[in-house]
């Protein structure tokens, strides 16, 4: 087809047909859809075509249109139109440019604009567009080819404002204070070396524009991933690069932007603002603040895209990040540095283990990130009056892009979240970032690829969607002390459909991470919370990421559990059961009371041992399965009313010595009695 292409691009250069019928040309094609349709129609015969295209095209182009119709080309033909007017351009060396200005040029002034620009781009001709524009003030604006030339008095009053906010910080800074003879003498200096100051840079201007999506022509230098700015001061990010455009996904309203519109580099990588007034505040996916508590002051900036860190970087994981979860800190241990993910149906408690485990981190010198994904805003709210009401926002960022806002927010919000927890890991702090849910993050990506004109893929996701969520979770890790010792560790959530945890996206993240925590619908109806599947759920550090104190007194838990569920199913029917299996029965339906929890209720790290260490040595036979929540209660009571020395000891070296083994067995004794 591409071949076709060239073969017809050459027969017009051939034929020297004029601008005017090539633009009339696409001005019918443009007007008369449905005529390119019946061009195309393979059924319709040679003769009408001809009778169609004698009618609606000039009469130079008749013979190369039937040529096209004939092989079946005519929708490829505004295409090829174009290539062949910017030949045209280049053979007659012409160039188009548009000035803005607010006083009228002179005629000399002109014919200096005009030779300045066939000097500048060696050109033998030039097309220049003169429009009224009030807004600059003063001055004018030159757009030609790719590059801008800025004279405007807007933009040196700009520059001139900020020289001075930031020669008053430098005084301020070196004075400790500011006076108004240093606030004179600076602005004496800016008046006397004040002149229209002029720059180019290179510029773009929307060829096309919808649903967000912006398809602009030039900025031919542009990156990847760069800010751009249009010309009513929205910004965007740029997302495909081709040959002859870009396609630019817009961070705001589109309002006052048409086909035509400026578009400016600003030569850096989309970022975020940070500093540690973040802490405790809501912010959208640009790090504005959304919770009505004033402006944060920014004294950094983080590009939302980073390299992961190299291998050489990081070490090993092995220090705990507590959940406060007894089902999960037992026999799914998460480690500082470790990415974990929590997949399961809507509706099972998948926030709820996100949320406790934020809530377990006070005290820990650990700071959290949560990112809401496509969520409610009003969710959204009820998550952070629960942070605040158990002093957890007081170390908490919470990022928002709700449902509400277009698929650009919800794409850049996980990478902004990672930009705010990278900045915090770079001054050597414990970082935990929760992404709720990455499966609402690939579906705003999906939209934003689509309209973009990505070729779509398996149930439509673009083909790079697997890189989309493997760049980010990469930049969990661990880093050593050489590179400041911080760690960012990362609780991805998934949601799936009726439990299919073989699905597209939830295989890429398993994939991707170190390990995962299942809940079922099944479970979490039947009243076990949380409603962690023991069997598909895993954690791929293990114990390298507990305590030892933890590793030894959880034992054979998961052992235990999966014997007890297989012994379950195949005595469901059995009417008689000998001792042993009944012991084993009995086991299993007391081990699987003690783990169910209430929400927002995280279990301190002595409590889980003691539990736990108690229930391998079976000290909880004698209990009913319905009495162990109002048993656990008053044991732990209990212990830290006369056990305080067993509690520190647990707390302070983390390990199980036989005596103190002893003395918890002494204690709990004491408690029955």
């Amino acid at each position: 087809m591409k071949d076709t292409s060239h073969e017809l691009l050459k027969e017009l250069i051939r034929l020297d047909i004029k601008r005017e019928d090539i633009e009339t040309a696409k001005e019918v094609m443009s007007a008369c859809p449905d005529a390119v349709d019946t061009l195309e129609n393979p059924l319709i015969t040679l003769d009408e075509k001809r009778n169609i295209i004698k009618k609606i095209f000039p009469q130079s182009l008749e013979r190369f249109i039937t040529s096209a119709a004939k092989s079946g080309n005519v929708a490829e033909l505004t295409d090829i139109f174009s290539e062949y007017e910017d030949v045209l351009l280049e053979k007659q060396g012409s160039i188009k440019a548009v000035v803005r200005y607010v006083t009228p040029l002179t005629e000399s002034q002109q014919a200096d604009l005009r030779k300045f620009i066939m000097e500048k781009f060696v050109r033998d001709d030039v097309d220049i567009e003169y429009r009224h524009d009030p807004d600059i003030i003063g001055g004018f604006i030159l757009n030609a080819g790719d590059v801008e030339y800025d004279r405007s008095y807007r933009t040196s009053l700009r520059s001139m404002r900020e020289t001075l906010q930031n020669k008053a910080v430098e005084v301020v800074e070196s004075k400790g204070d500011i006076k108004s003879g240093d606030i004179i003498s600076v602005l004496k200096t800016e008046v006397k070396d004040f002149e229209v100051r002029s720059g180019a840079t290179e510029t773009g201007f929307i060829i096309r524009l919808g649903d967000g999506i912006a398809r602009v022509h030039g900025m031919s230098g542009v990156m990847y991933g760069e800010l751009v700015e249009f010309e009513t001061g929205v910004r965007g990010i740029v997302q495909n690069l081709e040959e002859k455009s870009v396609g630019v996904v817009l961070l705001g309203d589109d309002h006052g932007l048409t086909e035509g519109s400026s578009v400016v580099r600003t030569g850096k990588r989309a970022g975020i603002g940070v500093s540690d007034e973040l802490l405790g505040r809501v912010v959208d996916a640009l790090g504005s603040p959304i919770d009505g508590l004033g402006q944060i002051r920014t004294e950094d900036y983080f590009p939302i895209e980073r390299e992961a860190p190299g291998v050489i970087e990081r070490k090993p994981v092995s220090v705990p990040l507590q959940t406060g979860i007894l089902a999960i800190d037992s026999m799914f241990p998460i480690g500082r540095g470790q990415r974990e993910l929590i997949i399961g149906d809507r509706q099972t408690g998948k926030t709820s283990i996100a949320v406790d485990t934020m809530i377990n981190q006070k005290g820990q010198d650990v700071i959290c990130v949560y990112v809401a994904i496509g969520q409610k805003s009003s969710t959204v709210a009820q998550v952070v009056n629960t942070l605040k009401k158990y002093g957890a926002m007081d170390y908490s960022v919470v990022v928002s892009a709700s449902a509400s806002e277009p698929a650009p927010f919800q794409y850049i919000a996980p990478y902004s979240g990672t930009a705010i927890a990278e900045y915090f890991m770079s001054k050597g702090k414990d970082v935990l970032i929760i992404y709720d849910d990455l499966s609402k993050h690939a579906v705003a990506y999906r939209a934003m690829s689509l309209l973009l004109h990505r070729p779509p893929g398996r149930e439509a996701y673009p083909g790079d969607v697997f890189y989309l969520h493997s760049r980010l979770l990469e930049r969990s890790s661990r880093l050593d002390d050489e590179h400041g010792g911080g760690s960012l560790t990362a609780l991805p959530i998934i949601e799936t459909l009726a439990g299919d945890i073989s699905a597209y996206i939830p295989t890429n993240v398993i994939s991707i991470t170190d390990g995962q925590i299942f809940l079922e619908s099944e479970l979490f109806n039947s009243g076990q919370r949380p409603a962690v599947n023991y069997g598909l759920s895993v954690s791929r550090v293990g114990g390298a990421a507990q305590t030892k104190a933890m590793k030894k007194a959880a034992g054979n838990l998961r052992i235990d559990l999966a014997q007890f569920k297989e012994m379950e199913i195949f005595t469901q029917f059995s009417s008689e059961l000998d001792s042993a299996t009944t012991e084993l029965l009995n086991h299993g339906h007391l081990i699987t009371e003690m783990l169910k929890q209430p929400l927002y209720n995280p279990l301190p790290h002595y409590e889980q041992v003691i539990l736990l260490y108690a229930a391998q040595k079976r000290l909880f036979e004698h209990i009913k399965p319905k009495e162990m929540k109002e048993y656990k209660d008053e044991l732990m009571n209990y212990i830290r009313s006369y056990g305080q020395d067993i509690i520190e000891e647990i707390e302070e070296k983390k390990i199980l010595t036989d005596d103190l083994m002893e003395r918890i067995e002494r204690i709990i004794s004491a408690f029955e009695e």
